[in-house]
C-alpha cells in the first residue's frame, strides 16, 4: 500500500544550489521547489554544500538503492581539462584504476526510519580529479558518490586505522575501518563486509547492519554507515591502505590518543557511542 505521508528529496540544482521536490512515498512528485517536477537535474561544479552538511541520517532500516539507467557525464566541465588532470594524477599514483561507481542523484527520506538514494554509474576520474593535484586546486565535477562506512565492535571496543600516506582522502589521519566506495552491481551491505576483509584481512560474524547515512563534504561523498561484528581475538593484518590498525574504547582517552583524528571520524562519534551503548 502507498504511504501517503510525503518527503523532501534533495538534489543538485543548475545554479549550484541544492533544490529539493516534495514526493510521496510510492515516489510521485507532489510540489517541487526550483525546478519543474519533470526536470532531470544534473549536478553543477558549484554547490551551496552549507545546506547539507554536516549531515547524519539515523536509519531504522536498510536504505532502498535507486538505479537509474545511463551513465553520468559532467556537462559544465571541460572533459579536456578532466583528461589533463586525470593523468597528471595517474603519473603521480600509479594505483588510479578509471572503475565505475556509483554517482549520488538524490537522497530522500521516506518517513519511517529509511531513506531511497538514487544513483548512476559514472567514471571514476570524474571524481578523482576533484580533489587538489599536481595541476593545482580540484575541478569539481559535481560528483557524490555512494560509500560505505563502519562501526567493526568486538561489542566493548571498535576498530580503526591510520590512514596511509598512498590514500587520496584524510592521508595520515585516523578514521573507523572499514570504508570504500560501492561498485556498480553489489550491496551496501556486501560491500562494507568485503572491505573490512580487504583492509584488515578480518571475516564479519553475522550481517552488516545500515544504521546511518551521512554526507562527508571533505571527501565528497554520501556514506552507509554499517554496525559489523568481529572477534575480539582475531588481528587485523596491514595493507598498503592502512600504516597501524587498534580496537579502542569510544573514551575520552581513548580518542585523544588518536591524533590526528579524520573530520569524517568526528562525524561517526556519536553512532559509535550508540553502537557501544
Amino acid at each position: 500500500m502507498e504511504c501517503p505521508r510525503a518527503c523532501r528529496s534533495f538534489r543538485w540544482g543548475r545554479n549550484g544550489m541544492v533544490h529539493w521536490r516534495r514526493v510521496t512515498w510510492g515516489g510521485s512528485v507532489m510540489e517541487s521547489h526550483g525546478v519543474p517536477a519533470s526536470a532531470t537535474i544534473t549536478p553543477r561544479p558549484r554547490h551551496d554544500l552549507a545546506m547539507i552538511s554536516p549531515r547524519t541520517i539515523q536509519l531504522r532500516r536498510p536504505p532502498v538503492i535507486v538505479r537509474l539507467e545511463g551513465r553520468f557525464v559532467p556537462s559544465a566541465v571541460a572533459l579536456a581539462e578532466v583528461d589533463a588532470r586525470w593523468a597528471a594524477l595517474c603519473a603521480e599514483n600509479p594505483r588510479y584504476f578509471d572503475g565505475a561507481l556509483l554517482q549520488v542523484m538524490g537522497v530522500s527520506r521516506n518517513g519511517h526510519g529509511g531513506v531511497q538514494i538514487h544513483v548512476q554509474e559514472c567514471s571514476y576520474r570524474f571524481y578523482a580529479v576533484q580533489k587538489s593535484g599536481p595541476l593545482g586546486p580540484g575541478l569539481d565535477c559535481g560528483v557524490r558518490p555512494l560509500g560505505v562506512k563502519a562501526i567493526a565492535t568486538d561489542g566493548v571496543r571498535v576498530l580503526v586505522g591510520r590512514r596511509s600516506q598512498k590514500v587520496a582522502y584524510y592521508p595520515g589521519a585516523w578514521e573507523f575501518v572499514p570504508g570504500g566506495t560501492v561498485e556498480p552491481g553489489a550491496t551496501p551491505a556486501d560491500e562494507v563486509v568485503r572491505e573490512l576483509r580487504e583492509e584488515a584481512k578480518l571475516e564479519a560474524i553475522g550481517p552488516a547492519v545500515a544504521i546511518a547515512l551521512l554526507h562527508d563534504p571533505q571527501a565528497f561523498t554520501w556514506e552507509i554507515v554499517h554496525r559489523l561484528t568481529v572477534d575480539a581475538r582475531a588481528m587485523p593484518e596491514i595493507g598498503w591502505e592502512y600504516d597501524e590498525f587498534r580496537m579502542v574504547a569510544i573514551d575520552e582517552r581513548s580518542m585523544a590518543a588518536l591524533t590526528p583524528l579524520a573530520p569524517v571520524a568526528l562525524q561517526m562519534m556519536p553512532i559509535a557511542r550508540r553502537v557501544l551503548g
